[in-house]
């Protein structure tokens, strides 16, 4: 009796380390990479982004109103002051583009330094409070507009997601059935949208829209640029978000939750610190910068992120 307990015992913990390895060998982090922290005593962290220039990572502490920046070896410190910036990218030319809650905006940096405003309102109103943005081959920048840095009533009649050409200046929304739209980001061949909403809120100005659940929406995309259907959707809202080269989503609830590129979940990493924002950096594209919450954190995968269709940085 004691040996075949024993046997069935041995057993299990061969299943159960065999399932340790699968596990390791299925993870997308990178073998023997883990999270580490990279900077603290921040107040509320978002919107990382790469520059590849200055091998330097640009983030916003948006409380405090200020850019900062990482860079391996120098550490953290101030990029520039902002206007409650939240999420960041490059444009194809890799200018840094800033959606500002405070200002209400969208800006992008220059070469020199200077502040360019790309657009503030829509149809002679101004935005709620640009949230996060991303940019198209054609070089669009597609941005949504809850009202989480708006303080008072809004002057637009919902929180919309938008399509702005800096070219001609023209806005024109994409998205309008959404409660609270949140981070953005195209499939590597954007050939698909998705589009977070962390759900329903009593700041939505339709009461239609209050109890609205929270989920990650992909859109189809049109060869022409114009949304399709809707393919489907993750029932689990998301802040920001990223893909990587095979088009894998790496969305922030909780921890980062990993889905392919069909919304099947495939791995969660978890971190000290709930995440806001990801995004891939780093000499070869493969390190994971996570802000959160008053940190700053990273973490080694086995795959790039992709690059925006035509980027030349």
């Amino acid at each position: 009796m004691m040996k075949s307990v024993l046997t069935t015992l041995v057993l299990l913990l061969a299943v159960i380390a065999g399932s340790a390895r699968a596990d390791e060998k299925t993870s997308l982090i990178a073998p023997g990479e883990k999270v580490q922290k990279l900077a603290g005593d921040m107040k509320f962290t978002e919107g990382p982004v790469w520059i590849p220039a200055k091998k330097t990572l640009v983030f916003s502490d948006i409380p405090n109103s200020k850019l900062m920046q990482w860079k391996a070896g120098d550490g953290l410190s101030v990029f520039r002051p902002c206007e409650q910036a939240n999420g960041n990218i490059l444009d194809l030319q890799g200018r840094l583009i800033s959606c500002q809650h405070a200002a209400r905006n969208l800006v992008r940096t220059e070469a020199d330094g200077s502040i360019t405003v790309l657009a503030d309102k829509y149809d002679g109103k101004r935005f709620n409070s640009p949230n996060d943005v991303e940019v198209k081959s054609d070089g669009t920048l597609w941005f949504t507009d809850p009202p989480w840095g708006l303080n008072g009533p809004g002057e637009l009649p919902g929180h919309w997601v938008f399509k702005l050409d800096p070219t001609t200046g023209k806005v024109e929304p994409v998205v309008k059935d959404l409660a609270m739209p949140n981070g953005i980001n195209f499939s590597p061949d954007e050939s698909r949208l998705y589009i977070a909403d962390t759900g329903g809120h009593p700041k939505h100005p339709d009461p239609a829209f209050h109890n609205l659940p929270a989920g990650v929406h992909c859109y189809e995309v049109h060869n022409d640029g114009q949304l399709g259907k809707k393919l489907f959707t993750i029932s689990e809202g998301s802040d920001g978000m990223t893909v990587d080269e095979l088009g894998n989503l790496y969305t922030t609830h909780g921890g980062v939750t990993i889905y392919n590129a069909d919304g099947k979940l495939l791995e969660k990493i978890e971190v000290p610190e709930g995440p806001a924002n990801v995004n891939f950096g780093g000499e070869d594209y493969k390190t994971l910068f996570i802000t959160a919450k008053t940190s700053l954190y990273s973490v080694r995968m086995k795959h790039a992120g992709a690059k925006p269709v035509g980027a030349i940085w």
